[in-house]
């Protein structure tokens, strides 16, 4: 298995958020006494101020404005959808930054994510840039299990469900700008959005594809 490609089973690598708490330190107020030893009036001068309390927390996960899920480096979830007679990944397309991992989770139903190169099963044709890593997830069964993969060369990504390509569970990521084998035409196995409604929205969700 590729060094960039990772399976997590029974659901999403989760990263505690880790909360610093700056503490406050009290101190007393000092007496004063006067030159005859005796006790002199007390001063409130002799207390050194403190620090306001900070709580700073660094969130493992968080929503993008289109409702995507989102780590604290950007990487993106696509869910593998199974939804009465309808199977689907969403979002259907999505527009990443090179070097961005994005992890495919089982939502219901049992899928993969395999990308359109010619070394993978069911594959006819390549559709990922020249050069890029090519992925194959295996079926996933179980709800909640996840594969990653790491996207480090520019283009356009098709890619498919290895159980239900032939019902049309196909998408599409750019890494950076589109291009590549992939910009010629839509998959064999179904309608992805065309690079550049995904260039323009950032993602797509498969709702809003197939209204």
């Amino acid at each position: 298995m590729d060094r960039r490609t990772f399976i997590r089973r029974g659901g999403t690598l989760s990263v505690p958020i880790v909360a610093t708490l700056a503490g406050c330190s009290d101190q007393g107020s000092n007496d004063n006494q006067g030159s005859d030893g005796g006790s002199g009036n007390t001063q409130d001068s002799g207390e050194d101020p403190s620090e306001p309390p900070s709580n700073e927390s660094n969130e493992s996960n968080e929503s993008t404005s289109d409702g995507n899920e989102s780590d604290d480096q950007g990487n993106l979830t696509v869910d593998m959808v199974t939804n009465g007679e309808d199977y689907y990944f969403d979002p259907i397309g999505l527009h990443i930054e090179s070097g961005m991992m994005i992890t495919f989770r089982n939502e219901s139903g049992s899928h993969s994510s395999t990308a359109y190169e010619e070394s993978n099963p069911s594959a006819e044709e390549t559709r990922i840039p020249d050069g890029a890593d090519t992925w194959d997830s295996g079926t996933l069964n179980e709800e909640g299990a996840t594969f990653e993969h790491i996207f480090e060369t520019t283009g356009t990504y098709d890619y498919f469900c290895l159980p239900h390509k032939s019902l049309e569970m196909v998408g599409r990521i750019i890494v950076d700008e589109p291009g590549g084998p992939a910009e010629e035409g839509m998959p064999p196995d179904g309608d992805v959005p065309e690079s550049q409604m995904i260039i323009d929205e950032g993602s797509v969700a498969y709702n809003e594809f197939n209204i």
